[in-house]
């Protein structure tokens, strides 16, 4: 193989094989392509684009770049869900209990995050003694006997994603469908999970910003999902404003626990319905999406979906007694009041920079080194569609530093206020 002639190709619009692609991604893992070469085959991919069976080629060539988790001894049909990253996405977080409560495994690898408030990883240790570096051993255990777990990413899982994600952050090839598709998949599927849930966000929150790009990139996912065996689905939900009332570690945890106990916003609790029915489809428990949604909400108004959670984070070595009285979490030193400047409707709130002013309160990190203050975060007071009146509290920055200019002008610039009411779409599409 000439990494020459396969660029040539792909600058060509020439189809390559699975062996080009195979002998292409091993020989980069192994550094014996340099990266102004790979540079080069991306920036073609880019322009050029690939084929359906290009695009699974190169996923399951990452896939096997490394190490597979294997799950086979964990019983049943194994769903994960994967969402392509928002503002206040706290989903994870009350889908996992919610669908475990009824008996579906759901085996969970999640990670550190970079952004406005770090990962799946960074929220649940906010809980005192929670634990995810377990072994797989312990980690197909905890499924089998809770029907829910969560582990830290394995060092070794999908090398080559890691590789190619890092060159195509400094080459400006981040937003390519065929190389985002690739990189999501890959990780869902050397993950180990039998069926696979999308939830793709769109708009100024999120990656993909407008619904052509993200239906392309959903149908994509789902092609390659249901390709090599995994049951997929991707629901398009709106991310035009954060998703629920809270952004931060702690402040996503609370908001977690109140909408496992049925006192979450509504927003939230409605995507959350909407995802853990299809993934009650994808594995197979009922395939009618109404008697899915009936059976979840009733597993919220019960009171069961509450006690997986904290069955889960007792069993992961974290201190229940958060769970039931969550004044017991840190708080920030400061309360920073975000008021109407204006009478009139909320028309707007920018989930971006309500996640900078987050993250600018020390919520996030821009590299993995960064210290994240679990404590600190926004707490929305109103959303899109709310009347309010001026001078209003619409917001609450949780700072620990008393002079926050910078997050509270970002919050300003967030918000828009007009004259008439406006009634929010939260869910655009699902694509199987």
């Amino acid at each position: 193989m000439k990494i020459l002639d396969l660029i040539e190709k792909k600058q060509s619009n020439i189809p390559l094989s699975q062996q080009e692609i195979d002998e292409l991604v091993v020989a980069y893992v192994n550094d014996e392509i340099p990266d102004y070469q790979m540079s080069a085959f991306l920036m073609a991919i880019y322009f050029q684009g690939m084929t359906d069976e290009e695009i699974q080629y190169l996923t399951m060539a990452i896939v096997n770049s490394g190490d597979h988790l294997d799950l086979s001894q964990i019983h049943g049909v194994k769903v994960d869900k994967h969402s392509t990253g928002g503002v206040g996405d706290t989903t994870t977080l009350v889908l996992g209990p919610l669908v475990a409560s009824l008996g579906i495994p759901v085996a969970k690898m999640s990670g550190r995050g970079l952004g406005h408030t770090g990962g799946t990883i960074d929220k649940l240790e906010s809980i005192p003694g929670f634990r995810t570096d377990i072994s797989v051993e312990e980690f197909i255990e905890l499924v089998n006997t809770n029907s829910l777990a969560v582990i830290g990413q394995t060092g070794n899982l999908t090398p080559a994603d890691k590789k190619i994600y890092a060159l195509r952050d400094v080459t400006g090839t981040v937003q390519s469908i065929p190389l985002i598709a690739s990189s999501i998949m890959s990780k869902k599927i050397a993950s180990g999970a039998d069926a696979i849930v999308l939830d793709v966000k769109v708009g100024d929150g999120a990656f993909m910003k407008n619904i052509d790009e993200a239906q392309h990139l959903a149908e994509t996912m789902v092609n390659i999902g249901n390709q090599v065996g995994r049951k997929t689905i991707a629901i398009l939900s709106a991310m035009n404003q954060p998703l629920g009332e809270a952004v931060g570690n702690n402040l996503e945890i609370i908001e977690a626990i109140h909408t496992l106990q049925g006192k979450g916003p509504e927003d939230l609790t409605k995507l959350c319905l909407v995802l853990g029915a299809n993934m009650l489809i994808a594995n197979g428990h009922t395939d009618d999406f109404s008697e899915a949604k009936d059976l979840l909400s009733e597993q919220l108004r019960n009171g069961q979906a509450f006690d997986k959670f904290v069955e889960f984070i007792k069993a992961q070595g974290g201190d229940t007694s958060y769970l039931y009285d969550t004044s017991l979490f840190p708080k920030a030193k400061h309360q920073i009041s975000i008021k109407a400047n204006t009478t009139g409707y909320i028309t707007g709130w920018d989930a971006h920079e309500v996640g900078e002013a987050a993250r600018i309160l020390g919520a996030g990190r821009l590299s993995l080194q960064d210290q994240i203050q679990p404590e600190v975060g926004v707490v929305l007071n109103k959303k899109i569609g709310s009347h309010v009146e001026k001078g209003e509290q619409i917001a609450v920055l949780h700072s620990n530093q008393l002079e926050s200019h910078e997050a509270i002008q970002r919050m300003l610039d967030a918000v828009t206020i007009g004259n008439e009411s406006i009634e929010p779409v939260l869910i655009l599409d699902r694509i199987a």
